[in-house]
């Protein structure tokens, strides 16, 4: 009986072994660092005032948010007559927009559940991922435009200001 037993333990035993040695060589295959873009604070000012002119060309005054691809904002900005609440919405649309790399405005299915109790996202439109060369850079939020569509509109103007510059790097 302790033969069995011995003899069972030991092919497990080889079995976990053989299960680290396979999963070590997959890990031996991955680079030892990972090189990561960031947009630098000049960029990411280009974006905001991108955004801002883009609403200002349309007679309205916003607040935007950009935020670094970690979630951080990198540059706010509110126009002299944006209320202060603006700073909040648009902060929180960068947000969401760079947590799941996508458009707030493709994401309000998603509101309607669990996530949608999750303090500091929004799932309405006004914010977009800022991308190049297939790399997420960070994002950009607007708010104050009387719809998010036209928040969205100055967002993306804002995000393609610097995206054409991020594609020549």
């Amino acid at each position: 009986m302790k033969s069995s037993l011995y003899k069972q333990l030991s092919a497990v035993g080889l079995s976990l072994a053989l299960g680290v040695f396979s999963s070590t060589s997959v890990a031996a295959d991955e680079p030892p660092a990972i090189n990561i873009k960031r947009l630098s604070m000049e960029m990411a000012l280009k974006a905001a005032e991108g955004a801002i002119h883009e609403c200002r060309a349309k007679g309205i005054q916003i607040g935007v948010t950009v935020m670094d691809r970690s979630g951080n904002p990198q540059v706010v900005l509110r126009d002299v007559l944006a209320p202060d609440l603006t700073l909040t919405i648009s902060r929180m649309k960068a947000y969401t927009a760079v947590s799941f790399t996508s458009a707030t405005s493709a994401l309000g299915d998603r509101g309607d559940g669990a996530l949608g109790r999750v303090p500091g996202l929004f799932f309405g439109a006004g914010g977009v991922p800022i991308e190049a060369g297939g790399q997420v850079y960070g994002s950009i939020g607007v708010s104050g435009a009387p719809s998010g569509k036209t928040d969205e509109e100055c967002a993306r103007a804002g995000a393609k200001v610097v995206e054409s510059e991020l594609e020549l790097m």
